[in-house]
């Protein structure tokens, strides 16, 4: 799971992208709402983190921007603005939840999971399976027949990119784009070896991810 974070305050941002990061997910930060606007129209993110009081374009522009596309992104407002009226513009131009500052790094954490699990086919319970192996998109934890199986947060991002396209290619560049963020440079034989180690963890669960050379990876049923 990648997220924006949308924040002209650099010592706020640095410590909620580390935050973040240290549960699993590929953080990527801009500090105006001009490069968030240009950021959104890719689609590589499964939350915004977004400032009202940002440089260049304004938090509730950003937003309105985005929803003109009907792009249905999960949103977060994180703001000093504590009026009622704010908050209630703020939901009602598109945004899913509106947290003011000053907040606690686990009221935010848990907020985004909530925002996550109801973003799941219409707030059913968040877990993909297939065969036997399940996967939490929320906890982020995989498993076969109940028991828990253990994952590097890398190795639980490539399974989580490979599950959504069970049955289709998915190439390196395009696990590469969902499991870090913009300023890490990382080469594909880093993706190389989490599919060989995920490869050897599910094993038993049904399922298996086969290399197609010169394409990419797909997850699909072992064959009997």
């Amino acid at each position: 799971m990648r997220i924006l974070i949308t924040e002209d305050d650099a010592p706020l941002a640095e410590a909620l992208q580390f935050s973040l990061a240290q549960s699993g997910y590929a953080v990527d930060w801009v500090s105006n709402g001009a490069a968030a606007d240009e950021a959104l129209k890719g689609d590589v993110f499964g939350l915004l983190i977004l400032d009202l009081g940002l440089p260049k374009l304004d938090g509730f522009e950003v937003l309105k921007r985005l929803r003109r596309r009907n792009i249905t992104l999960p949103v977060l407002i994180l703001s000093g603005r504590e009026k009622p009226e704010e908050k209630v513009l703020g939901l009602d131009l598109g945004a899913d939840d509106y947290l003011v500052k000053p907040f606690s790094l686990n009221e935010l954490q848990a907020r985004v999971r909530a925002l996550l699990r109801r973003g799941q086919q219409g707030g059913a319970a968040p877990t993909i399976l297939y065969g036997e192996l399940g996967f939490d998109t929320v906890s982020r934890s995989a498993s076969i027949q109940g028991r828990t199986v253990p994952l590097s947060a890398h190795e639980a991002g490539v399974l989580e990119v490979l599950l959504h396209r069970f049955g289709r290619v998915v190439s390196k560049e395009q696990i590469l784009e969902q499991i870090y963020s913009y300023d890490r440079g990382v080469s594909h034989n880093a993706i190389e070896v989490y599919v060989h180690r995920l490869r050897r963890k599910i094993v038993g669960g049904g399922v298996t991810v086969r290399t197609l050379y010169g394409q990419g990876y797909i997850l699909d049923y072992v064959s009997h």
